[in-house]
């Protein structure tokens, strides 16, 4: 399986598993500036997450981003933030995309496009059937990443806060966590849509 995180220009997987021949793998990724990172994951825990229910499901036209990649139908299923593509005859997924530091732009009525922020030239274009299907799978898809869910929960955190003069997320011992705080004083609305 190939799995595209917003680093990559190249992702190299390679199996880790033990003798007991575990499908672990490991995805080196190299992006623009040849920065390296490591993703470890399970090939066969990706496939039972891209079984799970999910968000949206359609048979969508869709182009990689490589020169001379051409569309091609492909079932497309949002399960959290991953969008899971597979062979429209086939179970298993053959690609997934990380939905974190992308940027879900709308080229017309009927296609938009999903960027890595690292790499804003590659990318995957998309193309619906009609353009009701078109705004539902770019709103789900901005809705799913984790950065989105974090400014809304900081905006709402901030605005019961303002309100009320307790911090909600207090009974729950996590008051003083960073990643829940709002970061230079500026607070974010939950409708800063098109980046995650």
């Amino acid at each position: 399986m190939f799995l595209t995180t917003p680093l990559d220009t190249v992702v190299v997987v390679f199996s880790v598993g033990n003798d007991r021949g575990c499908g672990e793998c490991a995805a080196v990724v190299l992006n623009s500036k040849l920065l390296r990172s490591v993703m470890r994951f399970n090939e066969k825990e990706m496939v039972h997450l891209s079984r799970q229910p999910s968000e949206m499901v359609a048979e969508l036209g869709m182009r990689g981003p490589k020169k001379g990649d051409v569309v091609k139908r492909r079932l497309v299923k949002l399960v959290v933030n991953f969008l899971f593509y597979f062979k429209t005859d086939e179970e298993e997924p053959i690609g997934a995309l990380l939905l974190e530091q992308c940027r879900v732009e709308k080229e017309d009525n009927l296609t938009f496009t999903i960027a890595f922020l690292e790499d804003a030239e590659r990318k995957y274009l998309f193309v619906c059937d009609s353009e009701e299907q078109c705004g539902k799978w770019i709103d789900s898809i901005i809705r799913a990443s984790y950065e989105f869910m974090r400014r809304n929960l900081i905006f709402y955190r901030t605005e019961i806060h303002r309100l009320t003069g307790k911090d909600p997320l207090e009974q729950y011992g996590i008051s003083d966590e960073a990643r829940f705080q709002v970061t230079n004083g500026l607070q974010h609305t939950p409708r800063d849509a098109s980046s995650m």
